[in-house]
């Protein structure tokens, strides 16, 4: 005698099918529960969020593989979250060796100076309030802007070279850029 279908498990049948609706209510259900497992493991609010994202896409691509005799749908999708999170973690431990290196191999050069005195005070001054922003940003937005704006890297070539994903690469360099103006702006207010 077979069980009944779970509701859970009908919508992971109805995801595999390619019903969007069906996604938007898995979701619906479990993206809170998979932030907080999520954020608890990676304590970065983008990095959890990214996480999030990454589950339920790999639910989309991958619900034809679910198989329900193997494990409950919860259960299902907390393993995707604890692959998800390990990843991140690598990731960032790789993020950080590299930027560790390029930091102690490169140090940020500045412009020739000009001949008007007054402006090179007032470029200087701006190195110096961009470099702590940027210091105060999460290290692998730091990165990626760094990749970006002083090795004039694309978003292509940052994904490729640090092995994050294109989408995840061009998240946090909106974040990271959206955060250095906040802090830029405030501190021009003070």
């Amino acid at each position: 005698m077979t069980s009944p279908t779970s509701p859970e498990t009908a919508l992971i049948e109805r995801i595999a099918q390619r019903d969007q609706a069906a996604l938007s209510e898995l979701y619906d259900r479990y993206a809170r529960v998979v932030y907080s497992i999520a954020y608890k493991s990676l304590n970065s609010v983008e990095e959890a969020e990214e996480v999030v994202l990454d589950v339920f896409a790999q639910v989309w691509r991958i619900a034809g593989q679910y198989n329900a005799e193997k494990a409950r749908v919860d259960t299902w999708l907390f393993m995707l979250v604890r692959s998800r999170v390990l990843d991140r973690l690598r990731s960032l431990q790789r993020v950080t060796q590299k930027i560790t290196a390029a930091t102690q191999a490169e140090p940020i050069q500045s412009p020739a100076h000009s001949v008007d005195p007054i402006e090179d005070v007032f470029v200087s001054e701006r190195r110096v309030q961009i470099l702590a922003a940027l210091d105060q940003l999460p290290i692998e937005q730091r990165q990626v802007i760094e990749l970006a704006y002083y090795k004039g890297l694309s978003h292509r070539e940052i994904a490729a070279q640090t092995g994050i994903s294109l989408g995840t690469v061009k998240t946090r360099i909106r974040l990271g850029l959206t955060k250095l103006r906040g802090t830029l702006a405030t501190w021009a207010e003070a």
